[in-house]
C-alpha cells in the first residue's frame, strides 16, 4: 500500500470511530426514548447503521495493521513496479493514459490508480519503456505502448 493509501484509511478510521460511532450511539438513544422497540424503524435502521460501521471498523483495523507500506518516492528504475506512475497509448485508439500501480483498497480508476491485481497492471509489471503489452481485459483484447516510467 502507498503512503497515501495508509493515510486515507487511518482518516476514515479516524472519522468513523470519533465521529460516526458517537452520533450512531446518539441516534439509538433518541430512538429507544420512542418507547416499542419491536416496531421502532428509527430504532432498527441506527443499529443496522452501527452494524455497518462496527464491520467497516474491523476491516479497516484489520487492513492497517496488516499493511506494508512503500514510499513511491523512495523507488527508482525504468522497470514498471508497484508505485510506478506509467504512461501509455493504446495502439487501437492512439488513446494515452496515466496510471500508478497501487493497492487493492485504494484503486480508483477515475483517479489514475489501479489495482496490482488488476489485468493491465499484471501485464505492465516487469516491462519497461517502450515495450509493447498485450492485455487481456474483460472488455476483449488490447494492445498498450509503454511511454513513460516514473516514480512520484
Amino acid at each position: 500500500m502507498t503512503v497515501a493509501g495508509h493515510a486515507a484509511l487511518e482518516a476514515e478510521l479516524r472519522r468513523r470511530t470519533a465521529e460516526d460511532r458517537p452520533n450512531i450511539i446518539a441516534a439509538i438513544s433518541e430512538a429507544r426514548s420512542h418507547g416499542d422497540l419491536s416496531e421502532n424503524a428509527e430504532y432498527h435502521a441506527a443499529k443496522e447503521a452501527q452494524s455497518h460501521n462496527e464491520g467497516r471498523i474491523a476491516e479497516l483495523e484489520d487492513k492497517l495493521s496488516r499493511a506494508e507500506v512503500i514510499d513511491v518516492s523512495k523507488l527508482s528504475g525504468k522497470q514498471v513496479v508497484f508505485g510506478a506512475t506509467v504512461k501509455l497509448v493504446d495502439e487501437d485508439t492512439e488513446e494515452e493514459k496515466v496510471y500508478q500501480i497501487v493497492g487493492d483498497s485504494e484503486a480508483d480508476v477515475k483517479r489514475g490508480r489501479i489495482s496490482i491485481s488488476s489485468p493491465i497492471a499484471r501485464a505492465l509489471i516487469g516491462k519497461g519503456k517502450g515495450d509493447t503489452v498485450e492485455v487481456m481485459a474483460p472488455g476483449g483484447a488490447h494492445s498498450y505502448e509503454i511511454l513513460d516510467v516514473r516514480f512520484q
